[in-house]
């Protein structure tokens, strides 16, 4: 952003510092190449409890806690986290908690946005996803799509925003633990060699060739570009990232024989693959109604995942250069709803929320933020989503001031901190190494 070292230059970056960014915050942010090469996102859809998770408070009463009124003590001294993460518990060196997320927005599909953008809904403007931005940004030569949805996309907005279908998403549905999980177009079906796939592409080119000689050579030339790509991914090595049997049966237990824990293992190969986004998008967490019956069933299977991510990703030397966050559109309300039809149910709550964040050069064994006794208010340093988005963006290498190219030539900014309307903690630099 800063162009030229000159008045202008210490002008922009004066005016940033009013947005949260100190003057030497400015210069590490052009100065500092990016040491994250991955994103791992971890998305709870539908919203996740935060007290009976990353912010317990066991001594706010039964109406806040419901029945788990306990919390478990870390491997890190003075963190606790929910007693239903007793694995998550022995990672905490490996992680950073932020209790301080805010938004004060209660609807889905915009809190949705606002999370998986890091902008605040215009009228002007469909922000791309962090996602599609990393997709655009972020150096990539690899084969598989830049951006991958483990399985299904999100579906409350278009990821790709202004950007466009080139910056969607690839989601390839069905389930990973499933024997019969293949993905469409790029693993082959069952019984199909590849020898037989050679066959059907020479049989394809010869007819292709005929069409060529009709006088529509261009068309034709361009069709073998997309043909040559797409056989290269079905008999390259991109196949292999998304072959979960080349994965001994131990490790496929650890993370859990089941359609999150498999996904997490599948993300983690596809950072193998040098996949720059991966998004694992996990629902079931709207828990209006019968929330700890809700919690008893995911949170081990949480737990088990993201456990065995974090400690795989470390035992591999891969955490240090991909990021981990675990987080949704919003957390839920302190105070259970034990009156009819809830049942011991959490709403919306967007006042303020748990998000979890690992390696990439966040650092780990701390706690960002605080909420009050109960966990119904901040209590110190807000994080906005935008401040995250920005933090993540920087660890990777992209300038969260930069521009985005815009079909109608509005001006765009990576980050809404670039114009500095709106609220801001601040970047999280007290996390980023």
């Amino acid at each position: 952003m800063l162009d030229i070292v000159g008045r202008r230059g210490f002008l922009r970056a004066g005016s940033a510092s009013l947005i949260g960014l100190s003057l030497a915050d400015w210069f590490r942010l052009r100065a500092e190449p990016g040491k994250a090469k991955s994103v791992i996102q971890l998305w709870m859809a539908g919203g996740p409890t935060q007290t009976d998770t990353f912010d317990p408070k066991p001594q706010a009463g039964e109406d806040f806690t419901g029945p788990l009124r306990g919390a478990l003590a870390t491997n890190v001294t003075g963190i606790q986290i929910g007693s239903l993460l007793p694995l998550l518990a022995r990672q905490a060196d490996k992680y950073t908690v932020i209790r301080s997320m805010t938004h004060g927005n209660n609807a889905h599909e915009t809190a949705a946005y606002i999370m998986q953008t890091g902008t605040m809904p215009t009228s002007e403007l469909v922000y791309p996803a962090v996602g599609a931005i990393v997709a655009l940004k972020k150096e990539y030569a690899g084969s598989l799509p830049a951006f991958v949805t483990l399985t299904n996309p999100l579906g409350r907005f278009s990821e790709a925003g202004f950007l466009g279908n080139n910056f969607k998403t690839f989601a390839p549905g069905g389930d990973p633990n499933s024997a019969n999980f293949r993905v469409q177009g790029l693993v082959p079906p069952r019984g199909m060699t590849d020898q037989r796939i050679e066959e059907r592409r020479s049989l394809l080119e010869a007819v292709d060739s005929l069409a060529a000689q009709a006088g529509r050579q261009d068309a034709y030339r361009g069709m073998n570009e997309f043909q040559q790509k797409a056989y290269g991914l079905i008999l390259g090595d991109a196949r292999k990232a998304f072959d979960l049997s080349q994965e001994k049966e131990e490790v496929r237990a650890r993370y859990g024989r089941n359609q999150f824990g498999q996904s997490c293992l599948l993300a983690r190969r596809l950072v193998e693959a040098g996949v720059p986004f991966i998004t694992v998008n996990d629902g079931g967490w709207d828990t209006h109604k019968s929330n700890f019956d809700a919690m008893r069933r995911k949170l081990p299977i949480l737990d088990a995942a993201m456990a065995a991510l974090l400690d795989d990703l470390a035992q591999r030397g891969l955490l240090a250069s991909t990021i981990v966050t675990w987080y949704g559109e919003f957390g839920r309300t302190p105070r259970v709803a034990n009156e009819a039809p809830w049942f011991g149910g959490r709403h919306h709550w967007g006042q303020c929320f748990s998000a979890v964040v690992a390696g990439g050069g966040f650092k780990g064994g701390t706690v960002v933020g605080s909420t009050d006794a109960r966990g119904e208010n901040l209590r110190d340093r807000p994080v906005y989503p935008w401040d995250l988005a920005a933090s993540i963006y920087k660890l990777l290498g992209i300038d969260p001031h930069g521009k985005l190219p815009h079909p109608q030539g509005c001006v765009a900014y990576v980050s809404p901190l670039a114009s500095g309307a709106v609220p801001t903690g601040g970047l999280l630099t007290e996390i980023m190494a």
